[in-house]
């Protein structure tokens, strides 16, 4: 089941979770499938670190920087959870609650402390080390990042600056900043390049603010795509992600980027097939359950994916995930040649 926890959040009743193993549990209480995001952002920083510095380029240091990142993320989605469960809005037939074991009705008080402690302290020593080591300007990275790790959740979420802070800190924050750890210095050509990267991350975030645009408005939650209407808040998906193949010639051509064979950049053309997918879900609105069906349960045709009610989110991420790997592999060849 671990192994499943790492590809899916997968559905269980209460009972089936508690006889999992404890590394079980925390790797779907964390949603470990989702870190992959965070990964790809860590080897952008660390691939632009190598073809930059080769010379003093640090395997070890890097493997710390991604280590702090990913539990850094875990820490975000297990306060993201407890507090939305706290502030009721993680209750009833919620969003959160439909898609996969919530971990505040799941674990004992123990293990939602242990696992919370153990996720935010690791990553908050790896990141003290770092300053030390590396120099006082990782301080200002820890601390930006304890920001967003603190506040996302809330007022951030709620005042429609999630998807703005999904695209720092996946951006400049993890790439630009990871890229300083690993090299001592600030780049801005760095902070260009993961531009088509967090831009992808953040149609992901995007597609899950969507999906769940109903009842956020309710419960007045005004994130961007509830001030935007459903139509809007599609087609701006749209126009992210077919703007990170836009962006492909500029960051090829333009002189601050460094990239050495231009056609490489044609690589991740090879996600259109998944975009011209993930436009066919995006270009109309949701499913809608039929009258005579509970709509969070089964009947006939309904749900219409397994992965209901992750219908845009889950499009975003598979297109997200195609684009990212090939353009890190088109960055990763341009490296080594």
């Amino acid at each position: 089941m671990w192994k499943e926890a790492l590809r899916n959040i997968p559905r269980m009743s209460k009972g089936e979770f508690e006889k999992l193993s404890i590394v079980t549990k925390y790797l779907i209480c964390i949603r470990a499938a989702v870190l992959i995001i965070t990964i790809q952002a860590s080897c952008l920083a660390g691939l632009m670190a190598y073809r930059n510095h080769p010379e003093t380029f640090s395997f070890p240091q890097f493997l710390m920087v991604l280590v702090g990142l990913v539990f850094c993320h875990a820490t975000n989605n297990l306060l993201n959870d407890i507090v939305d469960h706290f502030k009721g809005v993680d209750q009833g037939d919620y969003f959160r609650v439909q898609y996969g074991p919530h971990p505040v009705t799941y674990l004992t008080s123990t293990e939602l402390i242990g696992f919370t402690l153990f996720s935010g302290l690791t990553s908050l020593a790896i990141g003290i080390y770092l300053s030390v080591t590396v120099g006082a300007f990782v301080w200002y990275l820890t601390f930006a990042g304890a920001f967003f790790l603190l506040f996302y959740t809330y007022p951030l979420k709620y005042i429609a600056l999630g998807e703005v802070s999904v695209f720092l800190v996946w951006g400049t924050l993890m790439v630009g900043g990871g890229y300083y750890v690993l090299t001592k210095e600030w780049s801005w050509n760095v902070v260009l390049v993961s531009v088509p990267l967090s831009l992808g991350i953040t149609t992901i975030i995007f597609g899950k603010h969507i999906d769940k645009l109903e009842v956020d408005k309710k419960k007045g939650i005004y994130t961007l795509p509830v001030l935007l209407g459903p139509s809007l808040s599609r087609y701006s998906a749209i126009f992210f992600m077919v703007f990170q193949y836009l962006l492909l010639p500029y960051i090829g051509y333009s002189p601050i980027s460094n990239i050495h064979h231009k056609i490489l950049l044609l690589i991740p053309l090879l996600a259109l097939p998944v975009l011209f997918k993930s436009y066919s879900i995006f270009s109309k609105p949701a499913p809608t359950p039929p009258k005579n069906v509970d709509p969070s349960g089964k009947s006939g045709k309904w749900p219409p994916s397994p992965s209901w009610p992750l219908w845009f989110v889950r499009s975003a991420f598979e297109h997200a995930s195609a684009f990212n790997i090939l353009y890190l592999l088109a960055i990763f060849i341009d490296s080594i040649l």
